[in-house]
């Protein structure tokens, strides 16, 4: 039987010349896609944010590269891309041997960077468009929602304050007709009090002033102990409630560790309890699924984030794209505005689009005002009985963005002893349908767009080139939880992982 024989192994053996790591790193490796990329960029802006004298810094050509590569290997933790830079080979290459520590790491993502990340997020972009990798004529978008660095159970909720201070209000007027009641002569040349509106001035004037008026009267002690226990306690409660509508700013909610996040319904529920969580709502615009542009937005629809996130898109590039592709979260009447406005080609859904086409909404709500004929000529409808439903005047209607909306009413002249009341309308008097013609417009402009034939095209495209993306960064990169506090912040934090995605596409 022959005797094996085994390769010398001696680790502590020493060399006569130190190893190269440049030798160890494959020619194609990510690392050296991520070295040479950040070679070609103008780190001006960024080598100004340092100021001279002192002890010297680590370049932060090094520190870019050393982040960048860390997102793409996964690794978010300043503390694990301390440790990596000490143990990962590529990392030891890219830093030139260098060991910044994570207090060093962490400075220059969240404090040195973060100002010019933006610009530099542009420059690989444009970098990607010249070898032909992107277009930013066309632009598929879409938002996810990522949860914060946030107690889950700290919050704050704009209704619950709303109903509060009417609660407040409420008290205070029941005092004040108390005071009216028992102190007729002291208070009748008072001006009337309204307590539509409360703030801590208008609590601690209505109450000296009923206690000015009942001081001499037999008064129960309750009130007097109500009325001492609202002066104590309710101009500060006010306040309170003041400070915290300032940072809701329009908002339903927030959490007070993070109080730029927004409470919103994530898809990633392990309870399955439909439990709402602080998040950011994040929109990306995207081209062969690289990211051509990134937001973040507090409010949890998509719908009111489009117009800004393609402000944004001009704003980096100095133009839109020429056409633009979303689900239907985005089918609004201010949207289909702003894409007409900018010419832009609109391959936008609205939310009956998918209804409309597998013909469940006709079968479902057969009499429903989109579905009853009109005379555009002589502008009325023609109701399910052949009666005509005359022009009744328009209204404008606000949405909670501000946006104007142009109603028009149309209703029968009568309903009385229909056969299809039941059915058609099941109101006490006459059909009365609102109309938006201009939205109606725009859905028909976009129904032709999305069932062409190119339409057909960029729809299965989004699908596979902006949620494609989403994917990867929440699965494959398994980045679903921001780990830093505040909108600036989690905006820096993103573009992180949006470079380092494009730099991963370019690389595969």
């Amino acid at each position: 039987m022959a005797t094996a024989v085994f390769k010398t192994y001696a680790p502590n053996q020493l060399q006569l010349l130190p190893p190269s790591w440049e030798e160890k790193i494959d020619k194609a490796h990510p690392v050296r896609v991520v070295d040479k990329v950040i070679e070609q960029l103008d780190l001006t802006k960024l080598y100004d944010s340092y100021e001279g004298g002192g002890a010297s810094a680590y370049h932060p050509k090094m520190l870019l590269k050393a982040i960048l590569y860390a997102y793409i290997c996964n690794i978010y933790s300043s503390r694990k891309i301390e440790e990596a830079i000490k143990s990962n080979i590529h990392l030891i290459w890219l830093c030139g041997n260098l060991e910044p520590d994570h207090h060093t790491i962490n400075r220059f993502r969240s404090h040195k960077a973060a100002p010019v990340l933006k610009d530099i997020f542009k420059q690989i972009v444009l970098l990607l468009a010249q070898e032909g990798l992107v277009s930013l004529k066309e632009a598929y978008v879409d938002g996810t929602k990522i949860e914060a660095n946030a107690n889950r159970y700290t919050f704050v909720w704009g209704n619950a304050i709303k109903t509060n201070k009417e609660k407040m209000a409420k008290q205070l007027d029941q005092l004040w007709q108390y005071a009216q009641q028992v102190a007729t002569e002291e208070l009748q040349d008072t001006a009337v009090v309204d307590f539509t509106t409360i703030d801590a001035q208008k609590v601690t004037e209505t109450v000296n002033t009923i206690e000015e008026a009942i001081k001499d009267k037999a008064v129960p002690k309750k009130v007097r102990q109500k009325l001492h226990y609202v002066k104590k306690n309710f101009p500060d409660k006010l306040q309170e409630y003041e400070h915290k509508e300032a940072i809701l700013d329009g908002r339903n909610s927030y959490s007070k560790t993070d109080e730029d996040a927004t409470f919103m319904r994530m898809k990633e529920d392990h309870m399955n309890n439909g439990q709402l969580k602080p998040g950011y709502n994040v929109q990306i615009s995207t081209n062969n699924q690289i990211i051509t542009n990134y937001d973040l937005f507090f409010n949890p629809t998509d719908t009111l984030t489009l117009p800004a996130h393609l402000d944004s898109f001009k704003q980096l590039y100095d133009q839109l794209p020429g056409s633009v592709t979303t689900d239907s979260g985005y089918g609004s009447e201010q949207n289909y505005e702003y894409l007409e406005a900018n010419d832009i080609t609109a391959y936008v859904k609205y939310n009956t689009f998918q209804q409309e086409q597998q013909g469940i909404r006709e079968k479902k709500y057969p009499f429903a005002a989109g579905h009853l004929h009109y005379n555009q000529q002589q502008d009325y409808y023609i109701c399910p009985m052949g009666q005509h439903m005359l022009n009744m005047g328009t209204y404008i209607r606000k949405n909670e963005s501000g946006f104007e909306q142009t109603i028009t009413s149309y209703g029968a002249g009568n309903c009385v002893g229909c056969p299809l009341r039941g059915v058609c309308h099941k109101g006490k008097g006459n059909r009365v349908i609102a109309v938006n013609h201009n939205l109606n417009r725009h859905k028909q402009k976009a129904r032709e767009l999305l069932t062409s034939e190119q339409g057909l095209a960029q729809r299965k495209q989004r699908a596979r080139d902006v949620e494609a993306v989403f994917g990867n960064i929440k699965h494959n990169k398994g980045f679903r939880r921001f780990l830093l506090r505040g909108k600036q912040q989690v905006s820096t934090e993103f573009g992180w992982v949006a470079i380092a995605h494009n730099l991963s596409k370019k690389a595969a």
